[in-house]
């Protein structure tokens, strides 16, 4: 069975372990996000991991070696010894929100939060947790095997409320972070 999964990367390696994995025939995923950093001169804007660490990878997990044996993969994020798969609508849901161009950014993992789907703009049909932040809303895209998430800004009309997922483990309470 093919399937998404997160792979564990030596740090500061994910973009060549990202073409690593590419140049093996495998189908990788590395969403990335600009940052504008500082150095005693200049400022350069640099794209960086949204998952520092992490790369995505879609295989079989019974053919995992030429994974494992990849420059800079250092393990298959599962429980215990067991590959956990990444769900596929996580996996979409990150794609979209890095081919929209809107300005996204790396979010801490929440467990409460209002469930909304995006009704309108370029996010539209997309599924995750609306926030808000100084005043302007967020949906959150989270990927739960790696508790990490990412938001991205929305005008709060696109947002509308749906019922949680099955899988959530906390009650839908308003979430606000300054």
């Amino acid at each position: 069975m093919i399937s998404w999964f997160a792979v564990r990367v030596r740090s500061r390696h994910e973009k060549t372990t990202a073409i690593g994995l590419r140049q093996r025939g495998l189908e990788e995923f590395l969403p990335l996000h600009t940052v504008r950093r500082r150095w005693s001169d200049r400022f350069m804007d640099v794209d960086e991991p949204f998952f520092p660490g992490y790369v995505f990878c879609r295989f079989d997990v019974r053919d995992r070696m030429p994974i494992l044996s990849t420059p800079g993969v250092v393990s298959i994020v599962g429980i215990g010894k067991i590959a956990e798969p990444v769900d596929d609508a996580e996996i979409a849901a990150l794609q979209g929100v890095v081919k929209s161009g809107c300005g996204a950014q790396p979010w801490p993992f929440l467990y409460v939060g209002q469930h909304v789907r995006i009704d309108a703009g370029p996010l539209a049909g997309m599924v995750g947790l609306l926030v808000e932040v100084k005043k302007s809303s967020r949906l959150v895209i989270s990927v739960t095997l790696l508790q990490r998430s990412v938001a991205v800004q929305i005008d709060p009309l696109w947002a509308y409320p749906v019922s949680p997922p099955a899988q959530a483990a906390s009650a839908c309470l308003p979430v606000q972070r300054d």
